[in-house]
């Protein structure tokens, strides 16, 4: 029995820590994540209700909330190794799996989401992979805590201390690093090397959507589905009411990019002509305010205006950029706007960066690194 409880042990618990550096390299994702939870629910709920309001702050609170859950998810690993208070860890993984397996059931039944964001977006898994993963986590949990008597520290409490506190600094340094510098580890598809417009096509290998027609006529009263091979010899005895599709195999016809579409301030849709530019610069944020990196956009436009670089501003609110661009003497870039989760997921940190060749990442640096993109120049 304690060799099945230490195995169970060092499983769930490097599986707590792995799934939390996951989430770790791209906090902001999971908070966009946990942001559509809390939408979808609120459409079900009324808008003077408890849970709509608590949903609500929650969704404005969502980084945070992201931050804070996985630096606990990796705590508790860590904490769980290392045999640190058994009693206070192990109801804790228990309470964190339970909500886990929910949030997994829950995407895996409503059918309204295709990744829960367990493992972020470097590790993509459908929603009912996740539920099985909870589930099976949670039957080690209940195991482990049937058998915590055999759970004991791996070191001197000195060196469990040292292993928590570097743990916390190592979880909370990450985090603050990439919600400032970008992920470590870019899986999005506008990372660098890919083409934007490729990005833009469904792929060559992907599945369609899978419908069969269904016939609904009407005999005596009563109404009958029939498939086209199953319609009935005395069809003429029948009236005809309707026909319907219906999904039966939902397909990944989709591309990796979707709504990225830079209309100007009259309306025009320009990104095929932006994508074909030979280079150009992209500043994409989700909101484009009077910050200290204006100045080094300054900067950058001194250097490209000389090569003949065009930058454009792209933005889910292009009426605010253009007044903070006038506001500071930039009004001569040119201010596009996008569809906001197309930018979300372009714009890692407000804003991003990008260096294009043909509509090809060349360089891609946050907004604290817009001074490494002018050396590169």
């Amino acid at each position: 029995m304690r060799t099945a409880i230490t195995v169970i042990r060092f499983l769930v618990g490097i599986l707590f820590i792995l799934s939390g550096l996951i989430k770790a390299n791209d906090p902001l994702g999971l908070s966009y994540k946990m942001q559509e939870f809390f939408e979808v629910w609120n459409t079900s709920l009324g808008a003077n209700s408890l849970l709509a309001s608590l949903f609500t702050y929650l969704h404005e609170h969502s980084l945070a909330l992201s931050v804070f859950m996985i630096a606990l998810e990796i705590m508790t690993g860590v904490a769980l190794l290392i045999g640190w208070q058994k009693k206070l860890v192990l109801n804790t993984l228990f309470v964190l799996i339970v909500f886990f397996t929910f949030l997994t059931a829950y995407a895996f039944w409503s059918g309204k989401f295709k990744n829960c964001g367990c493992f972020g977006d470097c590790l993509p898994i459908s929603p009912l992979t996740s539920f099985i993963k909870d589930v099976a986590l949670l039957a080690m949990i209940v195991l482990l805590l049937a058998g915590q008597r055999f759970i004991t520290p791996i070191t001197s409490k000195r060196n469990i201390n040292i292993a928590l506190a570097t743990s916390l600094f190592i979880t909370i340094g990450l985090q603050w690093y990439v919600l400032n510098y970008l992920p470590l580890t870019d899986c999005l598809p506008f990372k660098k090397n890919n083409n934007i417009a490729e990005q833009m096509k469904i792929p060559a290998n992907a599945i369609q959507d899978s419908f069969a027609m269904k016939f609904i006529y009407e005999k005596d009263g009563k109404r009958f589905e029939f498939a086209p091979e199953e319609l009935p010899a005395d069809l003429g005895n029948y009236k005809f009411v309707d026909r319907i599709q219906k999904l039966i195999r939902k397909g990944n016809a989709e591309p990796p990019i979707k709504g990225f579409t830079l209309n100007g301030i009259s309306g025009t849709d320009s990104t095929a002509a932006i994508l074909n530019q030979d280079k150009n610069i992209l500043v994409i944020g989700e909101h484009i305010r009077s910050e200290s990196w204006i100045s080094e956009l300054k900067e950058l436009q001194a250097i490209t205006q000389k090569k003949n670089i065009p930058i454009y501003i792209v933005t889910p609110d292009p009426q605010s950029a253009v007044k903070v661009l006038q506001e500071n003497g930039l009004s001569n870039i040119s201010v596009f706007s996008c569809d906001n989760t197309a930018v979300r997921t372009a714009a890692r940190t407000n804003p991003t960066a990008y260096l294009l060749q043909k509509g090809t990442v060349i360089d891609k640096r946050s907004f604290r690194q817009i001074d490494q993109l002018i050396a590169i120049l």
